[in-house]
């Protein structure tokens, strides 16, 4: 298997998006029954957005947790909905998978939001490199390991709007469910020596 993936290779993979159903999460009622719902996996996607700042020294709060299961995805407001204490609790479960890339500054800004002890959780990034994948990114790994292009446009877009768009939408589902299916993709390889 490759090891590395060129843009030019990844421009030539088909476009795909996260295509089940997908729960914007905007009352924290609905908030506490998911998580509890969660509880119940094995194994979940996981990343935040945040709104950009383009100001030097000014930083955002998690705007939005998205969870991911094979066929369901979960997209949390959390400007609107807050972090609470069963979603902590679910991130904190240590019997629970939660896998994403690149997750160290996600978790960072969720403490922000509310003290908790992030258990379970798996970088692709740091587990990458142990099966001798040398790229990182989210869209290198999954055009590399599942031969799909995912799109970042919506990466800086306001995620704090007051709603999101079809496209955030879509952008936000996929990119926790293709970290779970890289995720399975690399468990099913061979670590180098």
């Amino acid at each position: 298997m490759q090891n590395t993936i060129t843009k030019d290779d990844i421009k030539e993979l088909p476009l795909k998006q996260f295509e089940g159903p997908v729960n914007v999460v905007e009352d924290p009622l609905q908030a506490t029954a998911i998580a509890e719902k969660l509880k119940n996996e094995k194994i979940i996607g996981f990343d935040t957005e945040t709104k950009p700042s383009f100001k030097k020294g000014v930083s955002n709060k998690v705007a939005l947790l998205q969870l991911s299961t094979d066929d369901e995805a979960f997209l949390f407001r959390l400007n609107i909905t807050g972090f609470n204490e069963p979603l902590a609790h679910l991130l904190s479960n240590a019997k629970i998978k939660k896998v994403g890339v690149g997750i160290r500054d996600d978790l960072r800004g969720l403490q922000r939001l509310s003290k908790f002890t992030p258990k379970g959780f798996i970088d692709i990034q740091e587990l990458a490199p142990k099966y001798g994948i040398e790229v990182l990114s989210l869209k290198n790994l999954a055009g590399l390991l599942l031969g799909i292009r995912i799109s970042k446009r919506q990466r800086l877009s306001n995620w704090e709007a007051e709603s999101l768009s079809e496209g955030q939408i879509l952008y936000a589902a996929t990119d926790a469910w293709v970290a779970l299916k890289i995720y399975r993709k690399i468990k099913k390889l061979k670590p180098v020596a």
